[in-house]
């Protein structure tokens, strides 16, 4: 692929990744195996809830890479197959995206991407009986992007959304604002990286529903204790505090725990999460 602008959802999703990511509040394990072949093959079980209470859940994905084509299939306990396939190059510089759910026959979707060296476009249409549309479209070069994106339903004929955003990547920080919910908010991101291979980081967002005068300010960072381990914290306005340790246990093994306080009613139970990859 080329590069240029990325894709209208990689506007902002820095900092999101950096204030949300990895703050899980369930207890997961993960493994996944490699075979001579090429495929990988993921089993997932995850309780919710506390340590002593909740329900567990789980699934098992395959995973398989052949020249431009992957295949992703994951099934559940509830036995739901989920199919995505992918090839990249069918038309040069496009990605084609299909997926599908069984037994949900009305699941299916298809998203072209068309990647450029100053923009990106993509089209997602679901294949079923009233199809909706979404469509994106982001200009500019690496370092400065503006796009925007809509969905379209064609039973009613109504714009279902439409959103702009704009962003500005410079080696050490990325900022961006997104103008979103149809005009009824805005979220404007700043992430500085303090360190040049980025595992220690700050971050800092604001959001704003316009239509309650909601306000929501959100400060949080990651930082690297050594090659093997990173911390990572947030804290709103709201007293909302959350806590991550991430350890690679051995290579690319990760234990990740995490925690979330109320600091605004310390009564409340704080909630704790818990997860474990293990990849060989």
């Amino acid at each position: 692929m080329s590069k240029g602008p990325g894709l209208f959802s990689d506007i902002g999703k820095k900092a999101k990744d950096l204030l949300t990511k990895d703050y899980v509040s369930d207890q997961k394990f993960t493994v996944s195996t490699y075979s001579d072949t090429g495929v990988v093959l993921t089993s997932t079980a995850v309780k919710r809830g506390g340590l002593s209470t909740g329900d567990v859940a789980g699934d098992v994905a395959a995973q398989y890479k052949y020249k431009n084509t992957l295949v992703d299939v994951k099934v559940d306990m509830e036995s739901n197959i989920s199919t995505t396939l992918t090839i990249t190059d069918i038309v040069p510089s496009t990605k084609t995206i299909a997926s599908f759910k069984l037994p949900d026959y009305n699941s299916g979707k298809l998203e072209v991407q068309y990647f450029h060296h100053h923009a990106t476009f993509t089209t997602a249409v679901a294949l079923n009986q009233s199809p909706a549309v979404d469509l994106s479209a982001t200009l500019g070069t690496p370092t400065f992007a503006f796009g925007a994106e809509a969905g379209y339903e064609t039973t009613s004929g109504k714009l279902t959304k439409y959103t702009a955003g704009i962003s500005v990547t410079r080696p050490d920080s990325c900022a961006s604002i997104i103008l979103g919910d149809k005009g009824e908010s805005i979220r404007a991101s700043y992430v500085h990286h303090l360190d040049q291979l980025k595992k220690s980081s700050a971050a800092g967002e604001i959001a704003r529903k316009f239509s309650t005068n909601e306000n929501t300010f959100t400060v949080g960072g990651s930082y690297a204790l050594d090659n093997l381990t990173v911390v990572k914290a947030k804290l709103n306005n709201h007293g909302k505090l959350g806590t991550v340790l991430q350890h690679e246990l051995i290579p690319k093994s990760i234990l990740t725990v995490s925690s979330e306080f109320d600091t605004k009613a310390l009564e409340k139970t704080p909630r704790f999460g818990l997860s474990l990859a293990l990849k060989p």
